[in-house]
């Protein structure tokens, strides 16, 4: 049995894919949820194979809720973007459904589904597509992190600096210390580097954070910041400082 999660903003539009999904016996629907809070949730309990995802949702979107999955399923996007908006993320063999939703491009979309099921394709290319989300335009606003069995909303002013950490970064806020499975490169593509510069392979620092600089060793210098923690800056990272700073 392939088990699957509905999760729209829209009652209408959840309505339409579980008429749809009759027609296909082998899938029973484990939930239905109206935003991604309750996505989370129900993909954590019920460990679907499938998941019809909005992506225009209130409190997280579905691209954000995806990023706090540590196994996300199987995803076909059910939304109002454009096909163009959405182009990018075809190359990563994960379906999307424009609506209105018509019965034969729905049936496509599961075809596509069942098929990369027998070969065992579809999480990995949800796992692809989470890693190339970056590659959509325009800079972030917040960041969204799972601490336990919540959910934090981060606004990115009120980010000190990022702290490379493993496979994770650890966030540094005025609020506290989170930790996201993200990598240093995403966040510096995504930051707004007005506000925001990479002053050390490990460290990425809001300027206005930046109380002063002191030298720690040849060609290097030390970050001391808004909060009295230190961070390293780099050779290069001093090049870019004094470009930015007008020093």
């Amino acid at each position: 049995m392939i088990k699957a999660v509905l999760i729209d903003d829209e009652p209408l539009a959840r309505s339409i894919v579980a008429e749809y999904l009759e027609n296909y016996p082998q899938v029973t629907i484990v939930a239905e949820c109206n935003d991604g809070f309750e996505g989370v949730k129900a993909i954590m309990q019920h460990q679907p194979d499938i998941v019809f995802l909005d992506i225009q949702m209130p409190k997280i979107n579905g691209f954000e809720m995806l990023e706090i999955i540590d196994h996300p399923p199987s995803v076909i996007f059910t939304t109002a973007f454009d096909e163009y908006a959405i182009r990018a993320f075809e190359q990563h063999a994960v379906d999307y459904l424009l609506k209105p939703i018509t019965r034969a491009r729905f049936d496509r979309a599961m075809g596509k589904f069942l098929d990369m099921r027998q070969a065992d394709a579809g999480k990995e290319n949800t796992r692809r597509l989470i890693d190339h989300i970056n590659d959509a335009p325009g800079k972030l606003e917040r960041i969204v992190v799972k601490t336990g069995t919540k959910i934090k909303i981060i606004p990115v002013t009120s980010v000190i600096y990022i702290e490379a950490d493993d496979d994770y970064v650890k966030i540094h806020t005025d609020e506290g210390t989170f930790l996201k499975n993200k990598t240093m490169a995403s966040f510096e593509q995504l930051l707004d580097p007005r506000h925001f510069v990479r002053i050390h392979r490990s460290f990425i620092v809001k300027l206005d954070h930046i109380a002063r600089l002191e030298p720690h060793e040849k060609d290097s210098y030390t970050a001391v910041l808004s909060n009295g923690q230190t961070a390293s800056v780099s050779k290069n990272g001093y090049t870019r400082l004094k470009q930015l700073l007008g020093m």
